[in-house]
């Protein structure tokens, strides 16, 4: 017995020997390496986050600008709508090419078709290229069909298939562009398989390029069927409103240049086979093509009240695959152009900066950086120093400006502010991560994932299925890491509760309920297997 005693009395001496150990190594070592360490990376993120309140200021005075003195496209560049000629006729107008590329899209094929197949637009004067990647072989009989159906209307529509899915969007696009037709085509309009364009499309796009030589893209607005369909959708409606309200009007305004989003545009063909075409080195064909044409001085038009329709993701797998591809695309993309753009001669100084500047570094990398590391782990660890102090301008001031700034184009969303903010939050942790991976170019650089359609499918899922999708859901829905930082907040923040004084922990608990309710699956719609 006294053996017993005296072995646990050794260990009790050697533990507390150990943790007398660690705890002077953490106090030699807290203050000159944790503390200044984590100093540093608050006065780096709140600069950065300075630099992106700056930015958003600049454009939302550009954007007032814009409406207060109405400066639409029609005003600033010819527009006048294209008429048959007497002798000519038909010929007048300038043979189109329309392309629709897809893979798979089983729920939405029928109405971009439908759509593109209905443009008011002179028959013998437009290709419709239906460019099918998809893997299902009933899926690619159903699209065949349904451009023989059109076909036999009197519907010049050409249905076009390749082997291998190489370079996913930008290499059938490529591909596309082969075809001996298209050499006859001076436009190219592109529109994703969920896109519905209305039959006047052409006639208000193509203008702008007919009698403004310089023009090389006109981009349209999307608005999106869904976008009531859940919170997840409307709080991704009020994302995209910012885009296309700010950023994209901005651009075209004060600079001539934006992103190309990757469909419902129209190109000048010499402008896209002047920048080389199309190239699958990242996951952003489409921003790479328009950098690349920018780059030649071709200029851009957005025209903000020309609208298609679209279908937003509605599930979390496919928003989340989405975002991926958005975020690790621009990123790699800045990597492998920044000094093609710096040593370009064809475009002004001012142009560059804006394009590195502006473009890539502020909201293609700062912007997702900084609000998952900033606002995620570093205003939350500093709970448990408080030596570092974060400024009141930088967890209220700065946080509320962007916010304001951020909402500019999505009005009638203003009471889902809150539940947008926790949200980005929550996706900032995948941007993040995507445009890290983007930068160092690791595994998933090039992961291209489909982007999941719905359509009618939920509608025609549900009743029968209901019981099925309760009680599976948690199972198939779990996201580790979104669990794994909620707890790190939840714990932040009751600490900041019961020991601290900073009084964060109303952000950090609501903002650890927000990760914890995407990581258990319970955000956008969910739809049981088949």
């Amino acid at each position: 017995m006294d053996v017993i005693f005296s072995s646990s009395q050794a260990l009790l001496n050697a533990h507390s020997g150990i943790t007398s150990h660690v705890g002077f190594i953490w106090q030699q070592t807290r203050t000159p390496l944790v503390v200044q360490f984590l100093r540093i990376i608050l006065y780096v993120c709140l600069a950065l986050s300075f630099m992106l309140f700056v930015e958003r200021l600049y454009m939302g005075i550009v954007i007032a600008f814009v409406k207060l003195f109405r400066r639409k496209p029609e005003k600033k560049y010819k527009w006048e709508s294209l008429k048959g000629d007497l002798e000519l006729g038909n010929y007048s107008y300038p043979m189109v090419l329309v392309q629709i590329p897809m893979c798979n899209e089983k729920e939405v094929y029928q109405l971009s078709i439908g759509a593109a197949c209905n443009l008011s637009w002179p028959a013998n004067r437009i290709f419709i290229q239906v460019l099918d990647d998809s893997t299902d072989p009933t899926i690619k009989a159903l699209v065949e069909q349904e451009c023989r159906r059109w076909a036999s209307k009197g519907v010049n529509i050409k249905y076009e298939i390749r082997d291998n899915r190489k370079g996913y969007k930008a290499g059938a696009l490529r591909e596309g562009m082969k075809h001996s037709y298209v050499k006859l085509c001076s436009h190219v309009a592109i529109f994703d398989a969920d896109f519905q364009p209305e039959p006047d499309f052409l006639e208000r796009s193509i203008p702008f390029l007919v009698h403004n030589p310089e023009i090389g893209l006109v981009q349209a607005r999307w608005e999106f069927v869904n976008a009531d369909e859940c919170l997840m959708t409307k709080m991704q409606e009020m994302s995209f409103g910012y885009h296309f309200t700010v950023e994209q009007e901005v651009g075209s305004t004060a600079h001539a240049f934006f992103g190309f989003n990757g469909t419902a545009g129209v190109w000048r063909m010499s402008a896209l086979n002047e920048a080389g075409g199309w190239k699958d080195r990242t996951t952003v064909e489409d921003m790479d093509l328009a950098v690349r044409a920018g780059l030649n001085g071709w200029k851009f038009v957005y025209v903000d009240d020309l609208k298609v329709k679209s279908e937003l993701p509605s599930t979390f797998r496919a928003y989340r695959n989405q975002q991926h591809r958005w975020s690790c695309g621009p990123a790699n993309l800045f990597r492998k152009m920044a000094m093609e753009i710096a040593t370009n001669k064809k475009v002004s100084v001012w142009k560059k900066f804006y394009l590195i500047y502006s473009f890539f570094f502020v909201r293609k990398i700062i912007a997702h950086v900084v609000t998952f590391i900033l606002y995620c782990v570093v205003i939350p660890a500093t709970i448990f120093i408080p030596e570092v102090q974060v400024p009141r301008w930088g967890t209220i001031y700065i946080p509320t400006a962007i916010t304001l700034l951020n909402i500019l184009g999505s009005a009638r969303s203003m009471q889902l502010v809150v539940y947008w903010i926790l949200f980005e939050n929550v996706m900032s942790l995948h941007r993040t991560k995507a445009t890290f991976i983007g930068l160092f170019e690791s595994e998933r650089v090039n992961e291209w994932i489909v982007t999941e359609k719905l359509g009618d499918a939920l509608k025609t899922k549900k009743g029968s299925k209901a019981l099925k999708k309760l009680q599976f859901r948690v199972g198939e829905r779990v996201h580790v890491l979104e669990l794994f930082v909620g707890l790190y907040l939840l714990f932040c923040g009751w600490y900041d509760y019961s020991f601290g004084r900073n009084r964060f922990y109303v952000y950090l608990l609501l903002q650890a309920m927000a990760f914890f309710v995407v990581g258990f699956g319970y955000v956008g719609v969910f739809v049981p297997n088949s």
